[in-house]
C-alpha cells in the first residue's frame, strides 16, 4: 500500500520515520525547503539521547502531482489552521479508491475534509508528545504514543482493517476501532481542557496547582468542556474525565499542551479549532462557559496582535 504523509513535522515525521523502519512505503508531500533539507540530512528522529536518521526518505511535492499518481492512502498530519492549503496540495494524489485519513484536533475539519472527498475520508487521532526543532530535528518529548483510525459512520470495514495493518509502525501503537468520533470527542475533551487551563493560566500544570486556586479553576475549566461534549452527545468515559483530571491538577507536573507551548513560542495556533469551534457549540446549546471563553478570547488577542 502507497501512503502519502501531509507534512514531515511533530506529528508527520514521527509517525512516518515508524512506519519507514517497519518496512512500510511511505512518501511525505512537503515544501521545496523541507523536501532539500530531507534530502541533504535525512529525517532525523530524537528519542532520548539517541538520534536515528532515515536518509533519502520519499518525498513529493506539489509540483509533482502530474508525475506520483494516486496514493492508496493520504495520512493529513497539518496544523488545523493549514487544513485549506493542504486540500488544495493533496486533491491531486487522491483517486476514487484513496482512503484520507486526517489526524487534526478537534472536529471541524470533518465536514471541510467530506465536502471535498466525500466518502474517503475516515476519522482518526493520533498522540504523541513532539516538536520539531529548530535544526529539523523530530524530537519525542514523552513516551507514549498511538494512532487511531476508523470508519466516521461506525464500525469496521475491510478497508479500516487493511490500513490500520498497513500503519503498525515502530514506536507506536496502532488500533482500530469502531466508534472513531467518540474517540476524537475524548481526545478533544482533554485537548480544549487542557489548552484552556495552561493558556489561561499562562504556565505549567504544576506552577497553576502551586496557586490557592489553580486545581478549582482547572477542574471547573474542565467541567465546561465535558458539559459541552455531554450536551454533543459525546460524554467522556469515567476513565477519560479521571486522566483528564489527575494530569491538569497533578502537584509539581511539568505538563503543557501544544496550544500554550505554539502561543509561548508566538506561533500560529489552533486556537479555533479546539477552543473556538467548543464556545460555539456552548453558545448555540446555551450552555455557560466562562473559564473556557476567558481562555478563547485570551488567544483570541495574542492572534489580533500577530
Amino acid at each position: 500500500m502507497r501512503v502519502l504523509i501531509v507534512g514531515a513535522g511533530a506529528v508527520g515525521g514521527y509517525f512516518g520515520a515508524g512506519l519507514i523502519e517497519a518496512g512500510r512505503d511511505v512518501t511525505f508531500l512537503v515544501r521545496e525547503r523541507r523536501a532539500d533539507a530531507l534530502l541533504r540530512e535525512g529525517l532525523r528522529v530524537a528519542v532520548g539521547d539517541t538520534v536515528t536518521v532515515h536518509e533519502h526518505p520519499q518525498t513529493v511535492t506539489a509540483a509533482d502531482a502530474g508525475s506520483a499518481g494516486p496514493f492508496d492512502a493520504v495520512v493529513l498530519s497539518v496544523k488545523a489552521f493549514a487544513l485549506d492549503a493542504a486540500i488544495d496540495d493533496i486533491t491531486p494524489f487522491v483517486g476514487p479508491d484513496t482512503m484520507v485519513l486526517p489526524l487534526l484536533n478537534g472536529m471541524r475539519h470533518l465536514d471541510r475534509l467530506q465536502d471535498a472527498f466525500g466518502e474517503r475520508v475516515l476519522g482518526g487521532l493520533c498522540v504523541v508528545a513532539a516538536q520539531l526543532e529548530e535544526g529539523g530535528v523530530v524530537r519525542r518529548l514523552a513516551p507514549g504514543a498511538s494512532l487511531t483510525l476508523g470508519e466516521l459512520a461506525g464500525g469496521e470495514s475491510d478497508r479500516t482493517t487493511a490500513l490500520a495493518a498497513e500503519l503498525v509502525g515502530q514506536g507506536f501503537d496502532t488500533r482500530l476501532t469502531p466508534d472513531v468520533r467518540a474517540m476524537m470527542w475524548q481526545k478533544w475533551v482533554f485537548l480544549a481542557s487542557g489548552g484552556a487551563v495552561t493558556s489561561l493560566h499562562d504556565g505549567a500544570v504544576g506552577e497553576i496547582v502551586a496557586t490557592p486556586t489553580g486545581a478549582l479553576s482547572a477542574l471547573r475549566i474542565i467541567d465546561e468542556v465535558v458539559a459541552v461534549a455531554t450536551a454533543e452527545g459525546y460524554p467522556p468515559t469515567a476513565r477519560a474525565l479521571e486522566t483528564v483530571q489527575s494530569a491538569l491538577t497533578e502537584p509539581g507536573s511539568s505538563f503543557t499542551t501544544s496550544l500554550f507551548r505554539d502561543l509561548r513560542q508566538g506561533l500560529p495556533v489552533e486556537n479555533e479549532h479546539i477552543l473556538g469551534d467548543l464556545v460555539e457549540r456552548a453558545v448555540r446549546r446555551g450552555i455557560d462557559t466562562p473559564l473556557l471563553a476567558a481562555a478563547y478570547a485570551r488567544i483570541r488577542v495574542y492572534e489580533n496582535r500577530r
